[in-house]
C-alpha cells in the first residue's frame, strides 16, 4: 500500500478545525499531521512536518491565509506546499487572492465531507480543484484587476499554437472542448497544457489562468 496523504488543517474556530480533522482522519489513505489556528502557525508546521496537502482557511488571526499561502506555496518558495483553501464566501475576492498567492482550489466550508475528501485527494496528485466554468468566473470576475493597463501582450515563450490553447483553457474550456476547437485528439491537448505550465513555471490551470489574465492575453 502507498503511504497515506499526509494533510495539515489550518481554522481558527476550533468546532470547524475539529470536524476536518475527524472527518480526514477517518480516511484510510488520509492522514492528518498536524492542525493549527493562525496562518503564522500554519507555516511553521508546514515547514516541521512537510505535509502533503494543507487545508487552509482564510480570514485568521496573527498572519491570514492568504499570505500563509504565499509563504508555503508561493513562486520562490524552495519547496511549496499544496494548499487547498477552505471559505464561508462562495468567488470570495479573499479566495482569488489565495489562488494568486498560489493555493491550488478552494472549497466552501458547508461542502459535504465526500467533496472535502476528493478536494484533498486531488490537490496531493498536482491537480488543480476547479472545474474550468469555475476558474472562469472566478478569475473573470476579478480580470479588471490583474489586466496589463497598457494593454501590450508581454513577451512569451510560447508558440503561436500552445498561445491558441492557453487562451482557450482562460476561457473556460476543458480538455475535450479544446479538442474539440482545435480538431485534435485529447492527448495532445494534454501535452500542449503541459508544456504551457513547464514553459511559464507554473503549477497548474489555475495559474494558467490567472497568467493569461493578468498578461492581457485574454479579452
Amino acid at each position: 500500500m502507498s503511504a497515506p496523504i499526509r494533510v495539515l488543517v489550518c481554522d481558527d474556530q476550533v468546532l470547524i478545525r475539529t470536524g476536518l480533522t475527524t472527518i480526514i482522519d477517518a480516511q484510510p489513505d488520509l492522514e492528518v499531521v498536524g492542525e493549527c489556528g493562525d496562518g503564522q502557525s500554519a507555516v511553521e508546521l508546514g515547514g516541521e512536518l512537510h505535509p502533503d496537502v494543507v487545508v487552509m482557511d482564510v480570514r485568521m488571526p496573527v498572519l491570514d491565509g492568504i499570505e500563509a499561502t504565499r509563504l508555503l506555496a508561493g513562486a520562490g518558495v524552495p519547496h511549496p506546499v499544496k494548499v487547498l483553501v477552505v471559505t464561508t464566501f462562495n468567488l470570495d475576492e479573499y479566495v482569488y487572492e489565495a489562488l494568486r498567492a498560489g493555493a491550488s482550489g478552494f472549497l466552501l466550508k458547508d461542502a459535504p465531507p465526500s467533496q472535502l475528501l476528493n478536494g484533498i485527494r486531488t490537490v496531493a496528485t498536482g491537480a488543480a480543484l476547479l472545474d474550468p466554468e469555475v476558474t472562469r468566473q472566478l478569475v473573470g470576475r476579478y480580470a479588471a484587476r490583474i489586466r496589463p493597463t497598457d494593454g501590450e501582450a508581454p513577451d512569451t515563450p510560447l508558440t503561436p499554437r500552445e498561445l491558441e490553447v492557453l487562451r482557450l483553457i482562460a476561457d473556460g474550456q476543458s480538455n475535450s472542448e479544446i479538442a474539440a476547437s482545435l480538431v485534435i485528439s485529447q492527448e495532445t491537448v494534454k501535452t500542449f497544457v503541459s508544456r504551457i505550465l513547464t514553459k511559464l513555471d507554473l503549477r497548474d490551470r489555475v495559474q494558467a489562468v490567472v497568467y493569461a489574465y493578468r498578461h492581457g492575453l485574454v479579452a
